[in-house]
């Protein structure tokens, strides 16, 4: 890369940083690059962006960024994940790690908090933004047709009885 490949790398990450919510940074010693690419692909349909970066242009693009304590992280061969979702990143690395020991995450940045890999490994845990707007909207929804079901209850009774007091008289 020449010089201008370089700014231009910097710049595009800084601003990658400064619009995403979580950073995972991960070492991906041994790594084939079908197993690079089948992790990219995973990140991707997790609504992240994955990166395999070079660390001291990867440290400048963080200058300035609510993600610069991560500096540290970035020694040896280094991936990063990245999300505006705090959690679609995590869980695809933390999943992905899972089944392939050679991909070690080794922390995250989530807003200006310095997560461990402990910490990546809890967030991931938790259910993504999706899933926590679809709970919500159902605990939302739920009072209301219980309510619906409450006020047509007694309309429904009254039909019956007076059903019931027509089969009566038809009977009779």
């Amino acid at each position: 890369m020449d010089r201008n490949q370089k700014a231009e790398l910097v710049t595009t990450l800084n601003e990658r940083f400064s619009e995403a919510g979580l950073v995972v940074v991960a070492h991906n010693q041994g790594l084939t690059v079908a197993e690079i690419t089948a992790l990219r692909g995973k990140v991707r349909n997790a609504g992240a962006s994955f990166k395999v970066t070079k660390n001291r242009l990867t440290r400048l693009a963080l200058a300035g960024t609510k993600f610069e304590a991560l500096g540290d992280l970035f020694t040896g061969p280094t991936t990063i994940a990245y999300s505006s979702d705090p959690v679609a990143a995590a869980k695809a690395m933390v999943d992905f790690a899972k089944s392939n020991d050679k991909l070690v995450i080794l922390g995250a940045g989530l807003g200006s908090n310095v997560l461990d890999a402990e910490g990546v490994k809890a967030l991931a845990t938790l259910p993504s933004l999706d899933e926590l707007r679809g709970k919500l909207l159902g605990m939302l929804q739920t009072p209301a047709t219980r309510i619906a079901s409450v006020l047509q209850a007694p309309g429904g009774q009254v039909a019956r009885v007076l059903s019931a007091y027509a089969k009566k008289d038809e009977a009779a």
